[in-house]
């Protein structure tokens, strides 16, 4: 495994995490589950990422018990705070002190561990003062129970005053986690140079666009048989790729990825991996092999030539509007 710095902090972390967002506590079994963590950890990944609002807390229970055992401090855990979580009270969702500080101590219980190594907004809130969110965040830091912190799917400006606030604060703001792939680079013209001057890294999610770049997907075929597509909230996930334009494009990409020697998954998750400003892609899996594959991508260089042609190929598909964002 590779590491890399995030943003101008002393935190590494792996190229390669490992995310279970649509998977632990709902799409697959926690048998399942826990392999699919011991084969990270195989792989060398250290860093894993998640959510309280994942499978509604379960996610972040099923994780915790996949982790219970290892050694603590050779891991980093994320997790993230936003989404409405519990019974749905007035209180249960945003990025309120409120929310927010009830929301971090459960997230810890649930996943056996003191304190998390990044505590992430999981959007920007717009009902809450922001110098209200901040002030919970370096509390929690200095509690202890929160090492670094950062954000999700945020604007370039939005960054940019939580960037102000948290050196007011003196908090380590770290990163920023949006969607991120071949297809979905809306965080090119705006956000990754506000990141560069602020500070912050990308911890990308959704580097193989929900597995449209597998290439699974044939335009005019029936869906794969337990494919995210065949999943009814997996499907409304992936639907804006379910085109034909895309389909085929992503087709196109097939020799590309023969020509290098790698699979379809490795040229994907490598082109992210290509971006200075990317700290770590996020992988998801429903099987071991899934990890193993991926995890391979660490190795591959892709030259311009490569990235030329890419671009190439997906010329009229690639979504790169950044007022766009993304779910998850």
């Amino acid at each position: 495994m590779k590491f890399r710095r995030l943003g101008r902090s002393g935190l590494s972390i792996s190229e390669i995490s490992y995310g279970n967002w649509l998977t632990h506590g709902s799409q697959v079994e926690e048998e399942q589950a826990h392999a699919c963590v011991k084969a990270a950890l195989e792989s060398g990944i250290t860093t894993f990422d998640t959510a309280d609002v994942y499978a509604n807390t379960a996610a972040e229970s099923v994780l915790g018990r996949a982790l219970k055992g290892e050694r603590r401090e050779s891991l980093e855990i994320l997790t993230k705070v936003y989404w409405p979580t519990g019974p749905g009270g007035p209180n249960d969702r945003g990025l309120g002190r409120k929310h927010v500080m009830e929301s971090a101590n459960a997230s810890l219980k649930r996943l056996q561990t003191d304190y998390v190594d990044l505590y992430q907004a999981h959007r920007y809130d717009y009902s809450v003062p922001l110098e209200e969110t901040m002030l919970a965040f370096a509390d929690l830091v200095r509690q202890g129970k929160v090492l670094y912190v950062g954000v999700s799917e945020w604007t370039a400006e939005q960054i940019t005053r939580g960037a102000a606030l948290a050196r007011e604060l003196q908090v380590p703001f770290v990163s920023h986690q949006p969607q991120y792939s071949m297809l979905w680079r809306v965080i090119e013209p705006q956000v990754i140079p506000t990141c560069e001057r602020e500070g912050l890294s990308q911890i990308v999610f959704s580097p193989v666009a929900q597995g449209i770049l597998t290439g699974k997907y044939l335009p005019g075929a029936e869906v794969p048989e337990g494919s995210r597509l065949a999943d009814a909230r997996g499907s409304q996930m992936i639907s804006r790729w379910i085109r034909d334009d895309v389909l085929n494009a992503v087709q196109q990409l097939k020799p590309i990825a023969e020509e290098a020697g790698i699979t379809m998954a490795q040229l994907a998750v490598a082109w992210v991996l290509k971006n200075p400003n990317v700290a770590s892609a996020i992988i998801g899996a429903s099987r071991p092999e899934q990890v193993f594959e991926n995890v391979k991508a660490i190795d591959v260089e892709l030259d311009d030539d490569v990235l030329k042609q890419i671009d190439n190929v997906l010329e009229g598909v690639i979504t790169d509007d950044p007022r766009l964002t993304a779910q998850g």
